[in-house]
């Protein structure tokens, strides 16, 4: 296909992507946490009022998971929890009891709380805007709500309202603000979806009386005690009836005409798609969307939880989000004192510093020319100009650009030194762009070379052809695979409890079943061949090219994705060629085929 840079068309259907658990062994199916999000329509009206510009241009945001199972940190009667942390009272995690569970409201005095502080932080990590927890599923209101005084204000020592504080200084500096609002589960409220099914005095109670009870007037205090807001962050409609959603986006949309609501509303109401939790989508998604990611496994606070994800990490996950053309939210957790740890706040704020030097590179940024990321890196654009974001800068001093059709005007590294850089073509015309660059990395995080072409030159990429690079690794993913006599989809499953990880694979293959993909080898000569897979005892693979080379081979499978050497193959000429793969012996139904990883053999 050819792909062309457009501006995003605000009237596209955005999709949220709702990944089936597949039947494979290694996917922990969980109803409970399956969230069924449907699909959104961005309005006519949402481009008129220009409300969707805003989200639009910024990609980039702060979520914040806070809430009275901040309190706890992971911890039930002396005994950790590990999984996501908002979830411990649930029965899968520590099972509390609704009336154990209000207690602890007594002892939750978030004293180092500081809401000029979180705002400033997100300000210089390079965020736009602030989306905060004000009601998660265990049904405690971190505002002040005259609805239920199972609330932050009424219901512990701390007594103040720490939205009210944060809205104010969002809005004091030219930040966006927003709410999340669980508005279908509510594990305290009698009637939440569940929740207890009989109120206090043992009266049987439906989700019509939670849903007016408590749900609406709940919302309505949000979306009118805190001024002008920018997001309603909806969550986990499940099988909520659809007139009790329609009722609440309908008041939003008249409370607070400009705040934008994710899909997660439920029933197409709303205004931009919400991928899945921790998901940084592979492959382009047109409309408005937006991936919500955490800065470690938990998405609110846990004491044990120190695998914080890295500046580059962090930057790598939101170039790959705006070049696949959606935006990226990312989460911190702050704990029983209202402050984020010291970890994820100078990771932010190194963020923070790399975004100052590059805004271009993301800030009302258009997606990448190539459906998919590139072995060293991503691409974002915007006008005239790609910008390369160079994660794994080369060694030998070459960088390969694949499939590019339109011509070059000139290319420079953004650094303070501006250097030029030479670009020239492989002559036989197999659509190879190759740059001459230093030898070291122009930065310790992300570098970036600016591509400028001719003023108002569509920029064009041939990706019918996936590259095959001379001097890194390959990965093949089997999304951009064709699939014969297999079934392809996407999957989803849990490492820790809500903990999600996400796979495009090819499982219940049947007989002749293979998969084939079309690529464009830079440099011919040998490569390793690695094969990622999960399934049962040992497995056959099968590897062939359209050059005869053939590779067959017994390894292991566990049911976790491992990466597995099967040997070496031979490319006899550059150019452009066909690799299938196909599995020879073992379960068909278990086996699952994630992807192909090439390595060159060099100097021998």
């Amino acid at each position: 296909m050819i792909i062309t840079i457009i501006k995003k068309n605000l009237l596209i259907v955005a999709t949220a992507l709702c990944v089936a658990n597949a039947s494979f062994s290694q996917v922990k199916k969980d109803k409970g946490m399956e969230e069924m999000w449907g699909e959104t329509k961005v309005s006519v009206d949402a481009l008129k009022n220009g409300k969707a510009k805003f989200f639009d241009e910024s990609n980039f945001g702060m979520f914040i998971h806070w809430g009275l199972f901040s309190n706890l940190g992971g911890v039930w009667n002396g005994k950790t929890y590990y999984g996501i942390g908002e979830w411990i009272m649930n029965p899968r995690m520590a099972g509390i009891p609704v009336k154990d569970y209000k207690q602890i409201a007594k002892t939750f005095n978030p004293t180092g709380f500081d809401a000029k502080k979180i705002a400033q932080l997100a300000k210089d990590a390079g965020m736009k805007y602030i989306v905060i927890t004000s009601k998660h599923h265990e049904g405690f209101a971190m505002f002040d709500s005259k609805v239920s005084d199972f609330n932050i204000v009424d219901a512990t020592p701390f007594g103040r309202d720490p939205m009210h504080e944060l809205a104010d200084a969002c809005h004091d500096l030219g930040l966006g603000f927003g709410f999340y609002y669980s508005h279908n589960q509510d594990w305290t409220a009698p009637g939440g979806t569940r929740g207890p099914e009989v109120d206090k005095k043992g009266k049987k109670t439906t989700f019509k009386d939670y849903f007016y009870n408590k749900c609406k007037p709940q919302v309505k205090e949000i979306c009118t005690n805190y001024g002008d807001i920018d997001f309603v962050w909806f969550d986990t409609p499940g099988d909520m009836p659809k007139k009790y959603v329609v009722e609440l986006a309908d008041m939003v949309r008249e409370l607070q005409p400009k705040a934008m609501m994710c899909s997660r509303v439920g029933y197409g109401l709303g205004d931009y798609a919400s991928v899945g939790d921790m998901e940084v989508p592979t492959k382009r998604i047109e409309g408005l969307w937006e991936t919500c990611d955490t800065n470690n496994d938990s998405w609110s606070y846990a004491w044990y939880d120190n695998n914080f994800k890295s500046p580059k990490i962090i930057l790598s996950r939101l170039v790959e989000t705006v070049a696949r053309g959606g935006s990226y939210l990312f989460n911190v957790g702050p704990n029983n004192l209202g402050e984020i740890p010291e970890i994820g706040v100078e990771f932010l704020r190194a963020t923070g510093k790399w975004l100052k030097k590059y805004p271009q590179v993301v800030y009302d940024a258009d997606p990448s020319p190539w459906d998919y990321k590139l072995p060293w890196g991503d691409v974002t654009s915007k006008g005239n100009s790609l910008y390369l974001a160079v994660s794994n800068w080369p060694t030998d001093g070459k960088l390969y650009l694949p499939g590019l059709e339109t011509k070059i005007e000139s290319a420079k590294i953004l650094n303070p030194n501006g250097n030029d850089v030479t670009v020239h073509y492989k002559e036989d015309k197999n659509e190879w762009a190759i740059f001459d660059v230093p030898f070291k990395a122009p930065d310790d995080l992300i570098s970036v070379i600016e591509l400028k072409f001719k003023e108002g030159s569509k920029i064009i990429a041939k990706d019918e052809a996936l590259g095959i690079y001379p001097n890194t690794d390959t990965e093949l993913i089997t999304e951009f695979g064709v699939v014969v006599n297999a079934e392809q989809k996407n999957i989803r499953w849990m490492e820790k409890f809500g903990e999600w990880k996400h796979a495009n694979q090819v499982g219940n293959w049947k007989e002749n079943g293979k998969v084939t993909w079309k690529v464009n080898v830079q440099k011919p000569g040998y490569y390793y061949v690695n094969l990622c897979y999960a399934g049962e005892d040992r497995l056959v693979w099968k590897v062939t090219t359209d050059e005869n080379a053939l590779l067959q081979n017994q390894q292991a499978a566990t049911d976790k994705y491992v990466n597995y050497t099967m040997g070496i193959l031979e490319f006899k000429k550059p150019g452009k060629h066909s690799i299938s793969v196909s599995l020879v012996e073992g379960n068909k139904a278990t086996s699952s085929l994630k992807s192909i990883v090439f390595t060159p053999i060099t100097n021998y």
